[in-house]
Parts: structure tokens; sequence; C-alpha cells
């Protein structure tokens, strides 16, 4: 039998339900403001007390409101709120499977796609998201399973704010962790990101793909070209995130296809550059519009990343003299479009000249004395001394390096700056590469 105390809560509890079921709009989102400012931050145990062992009713009737009035947005920001003092609750397992059982995951996903949805609420669709996310694997694996990481990347693609899209990151991290199932979705849903046109979505998109892609372990096929393409931004936020994932894939074994494709790019294909020749012609301000033509953007982001992959691993470098990266740097040095891909290349062949003497001889001759003056008394700065003379040697130049390479040139170059290595195998990897490459050589000759 129970006590006079427990039946004037019981009646308290049926009186609170009764009023929210007789309640308007205006009415409902006076309770709700009335709920987040009473018991933000409870447990489970605390709310069961508020609600005399009965909270369950009102959350029930929290999520009835929100399946009917999400597509309207009335009160969604309260309402989801709500619903995240019972799922953040400490102990609150219980309420988070009622709200599961009755569809919560694919109303908060749908949530994401209305246009008509603030973004503010959008933001508090994806904390709940989160919560259901690190309550467990098998919780990742039913938001993945409801078509979650193509909802929640589209949404980071289209979000207009930043605050969103930090929390979206924080969500697809979650996701990517402890989640061996679906881990391959969300790595590959990160790559579909890159090509979108926000510069915030591709450098957060960038920020967990290098987290994701040593949980995976492998690497997808695609993104090499998505990577590459991402260079060509005008944003430094992103080019950098860019090179940080490019430095972690050179470890993978899509090693030489990235090595050959940002060799590549230093000398963008002919009808890449000529597109906008037309409006060059037409319209007296060249430089402002070459300085952001993508190829040249591209071109010295390239230039930029080589420099950063010699420098930190030698093995790097000498691949990428077997990839001829010494001719298209010069040939990036000659380009009078664009001033930064001449800088940038300018500063990787100087580290290639002071690194390799074969380097260093092959491309004294091919500058001619005076030009290499220029480029040894200072790099960075050579593009704003040289002549168009010199601009067309340099874009001209035909230097092959690699002619002239043998392993015993790079075994003695490796031996003068780093000592003996201790074992043979790093020469007979060198020794590999180079048969490797003359034979393509041999089937590229005509």
């Amino acid at each position: 039998m129970t006590s006079i105390k427990e039946q004037a809560a019981i009646s308290r509890l049926l009186s609170f339900l009764q009023d929210w079921d007789n309640a308007g709009k205006v009415a409902r989102s006076h309770i709700l403001t009335s709920f987040i400012e009473t018991n933000q931050g409870k447990t489970a145990p605390e709310l069961e007390q508020e609600f005399s062992q009965g909270a369950s009713l009102f959350l029930v009737r929290l999520t009835t409101w929100l399946r009917l009035t999400y597509m309207t947005g009335c009160c969604l920001d309260k309402l989801l709120k709500s619903i995240g003092i019972f799922l953040s609750a400490v102990s609150s397992n219980r309420y988070l499977i009622e709200f599961l059982e009755v569809g919560g995951v694919l109303t908060l996903l749908e949530i994401l796609g209305l246009e008509k949805i603030k973004e503010e609420d959008k933001k508090e669709s994806i904390k709940l998201l989160q919560l259901i996310a690190n309550s467990g694997r098998k919780y990742k694996e039913l938001i993945c399973e409801s078509y979650g990481v193509r909802s929640i990347a589209e949404f980071l693609a289209k979000s207009k704010s930043e605050e969103c899209q930090e929390e979206v990151q924080v969500l697809l991290d979650a996701l990517v962790h402890g989640n061996p199932k679906y881990q391959n979705q969300v790595y590959k849903g990160l790559i579909a990101l890159l090509p979108c046109a926000c510069p915030k979505a591709q450098q957060l998109s960038l920020q967990t793909l290098r987290t994701a892609q040593s949980i995976v372990g492998t690497t997808h096929p695609s993104i090499v070209d998505c990577v590459l393409k991402v260079l060509r931004t005008m944003h430094l936020e992103v080019q950098y995130e860019a090179i940080e994932l490019i430095k972690d894939l050179v470890s993978y074994d899509v090693r030489k296809a990235l090595l050959e494709g940002l060799v590549a790019l230093l000398i963008p294909p002919v009808k890449e550059t000529s597109k906008l020749q037309p409006k060059i012609l037409n319209d007296s301000s060249v430089l402002q519009l070459t300085a952001h033509l993508p190829v040249f953007l591209q071109q010295a982001a390239a230039a930029k990343a080589i420099g950063v992959l010699a420098r930190s691993n030698l093995s790097i470098a000498e691949e990428l003299l077997h990839l001829r990266v010494v001719h298209s740097l010069m040939a990036a040095m000659g380009n009078t479009d664009h001033s930064n891909s001449q800088r940038l290349a300018s500063l990787t062949l100087e580290y290639y000249v002071q690194m390799f003497p074969v380097v260093e001889e092959h491309v004294r001759r091919s500058m001619g004395e005076d030009l290499y003056k220029l480029f040894t008394s200072n790099a960075e700065e050579l593009y704003m001394k040289m002549d168009s003379i010199q601009a067309d040697i340099l874009a001209a130049n035909k230097v092959n390096v690699t002619k002239a390479l043998n392993p015993s040139d790079v075994y003695s170059n490796m031996s003068f700056y780093f000592g003996h290595p201790e074992n043979e195998d790093h020469l007979s990897y060198i020794t590999d590469f180079q048969k490797r490459n003359m034979e393509a050589m041999g089937e590229q000759s005509p």
C-alpha cells in the first residue's frame, strides 16, 4: 500500500503529464524551458526521483511530439535539448533504448536533410547522434545501418555553420573508432567529401581521414586522385591538411601513384592552361585572372608537397629523381603566369641541388652560368630577377637526371651525408628501383 507521500508524488506526475497533453505549442514551449533549466546535468536516478519513477512517461511524450512536428521545426531546439537531458544522464541506458525503439535515429538523420530546419536545430540533432554513438559499438552500427554516414556527410558538405561542421567532425571521428563493421563505410564517406565546394568541410574531412586511414589500414584506389585535386584550393588551411595526408599516404601502397601524380602536376596539360586564354587576351587584369587559375594553384601546391616529402625522407627524394622531378620543377620555375609556382618549385629544386651532386651538374649546365648564379644566390627570389628568355630556358629544359643516375652514385651520396648504412637492404632496394625504372624507360622510348 503506497504512502501518502508517494500518492502525492504520483498525483503531481499525473497532473504534469495532463498539463502537457492539454497544452498547445506555446504552453509546451514554456514547459520545455522549465524542464531544461531544472534538470540539466541530472543522473537517471535523479530524473526518476523528479518524476516519481515515471520519467519514461515524459520521455515517450517528447519522442512522440518530435516525430509529429520535426518537419515543421516547432520548438525543435528545446525538444532536442530535453531529449538530450535523458540520453546524457548517467545510467541512462533505459532511456536510450526507449528512444531508439521508436525510430529516434532515423528521425535525427532526417532532420539533417530538411532545408527548412535551422542550423542550430540540426546541431542539436548531431549532438544527440554523438551521445548515441558514444554509447557503444552496437549503437554506432545502428547509425551506419540507417544510412547515417551518407546523411551526416551530406550535411557537413552543405552546412553554412562552422560550429555545426565541427560537431559533425566529432561524430564522424566517433563512428570510425571502435566500429570495425562499418569503419570502411565512414572512410569512403570522408573520401567522397573531398571534392565538395566547402573549404571548411574539406579541411575537417582531411583531418578525420588521417585518423580513419590509420584505423582502416588499407587505401581506397580513389584517394590519390581526390587528394591531388584538393591541391587546387586557394585556401591554405585546406592545402596544409592535404599535404599532411599525403605525408601519411606515402607509407601505404599508393606511394608510387601519389609521387607520379605530384610530379605530373608540375607541368599542367596544355588543354587545362588554355581554358582561360580568350579571357586573358580580352582582359587587362591578367595577373588577377591567372593568380587563381586552379591548375596553377595545384602546380604550386605540388611543388611544395614534393619539397616537404623529399626533405622528410631521402628514399622518397631518390624515387622522385627517377620520375624526372628535376625536369618538371625547372619547367614550373619557368611558369611566368604564376609566381608562387616559380618560388616553391625553385625552393624545392634548391634542396635537390644541395643534396645530389649529379643534380647540381645537370641544373648548372641547363641553366647556364648567369642564371645558375642567380638561382644559387637566392632561390626564393629568382622569379623576380630573371628575364623572359631565362624563363623560357627553364620552361623548355630537357634535363634528364635519370639517365645519369646509377646505384653507386646514389649509394655514395647517401654515405656522404648519412654515413654507411648498417646493412645492404637499402642499397638493394635502390638497385631494384633503378632496374625497374630503366626497364620502364625502355618500354616508353620509341
